[in-house]
């Protein structure tokens, strides 16, 4: 058995290995489960599985998960899609959201997600488009760089000057129940 284990085990696979010595060792299925704390059944199917495939059959197997939906050719058709644009696929404006890309999936290739599981395709793709800095029309960098040198210095000012935390005076607390507010005494 030392062959065996020259690779790590997991503690399950190591307890299979164990049920097997103690079979050949004379035990019944019954003291295995007793021993091993599993159930007599759980022990029963490891030396069904061993007769059947044999000691093979004992080893670890990884769990690789549900069977991706997208084959990878077409996970890497994906990024061209999106480059034509939003407004391509009848959207307005020019943001992609997971819920827009999952629509986009769902009609060339015929494909349902979930818009979360989208965000993770995104990301293993390495396609992280970014939202476009929109700008308002009317807006006056002039009088924004005149408010951030005159006006916002003194609101900081007001703020800091009550020297009380404003959290204690916007309290939905303090202005609905004051008598939470209130401190109370404690007896010793």
């Amino acid at each position: 058995m030392a062959a065996k284990n020259a690779r790590t085990l997991d503690w399950r696979e190591q307890r299979r290995w164990r049920a097997l010595d103690l079979k050949r060792d004379g035990w019944t299925h019954h003291e295995i489960a007793e021993a091993l704390d599993v159930t007599k059944g759980a022990v029963s199917q490891w030396m069904t599985r061993v007769v059947a495939e044999g000691e093979e059959a004992l080893r670890a197997r990884p769990h690789l998960g549900a069977t991706p939906k997208l084959k990878p050719e077409q996970l890497k058709l994906l990024p061209e899609f999106l480059s034509h644009g939003v407004e391509a696929y009848g959207f307005r404006g020019e943001l992609w959201t997971c819920a827009r890309v999952t629509e986009v999936i769902r009609r060339e290739f015929g494909v349902a997600y979930h818009k979360d599981h989208v965000s993770r395709l995104l990301k293993l793709l390495r396609w992280t488009p970014q939202k476009p800095a929109e700008r308002a029309a009317q807006r006056d960098e002039a009088q924004i760089a005149a408010w951030r040198e005159q006006t916002w210095p003194e609101l900081k000012k007001k703020r800091g000057a009550s020297g009380a935390p404003r959290s204690l005076s916007t309290s939905r607390a303090s202005t609905c129940c004051p008598a939470w507010c209130a401190p109370t005494l404690h007896a010793a």
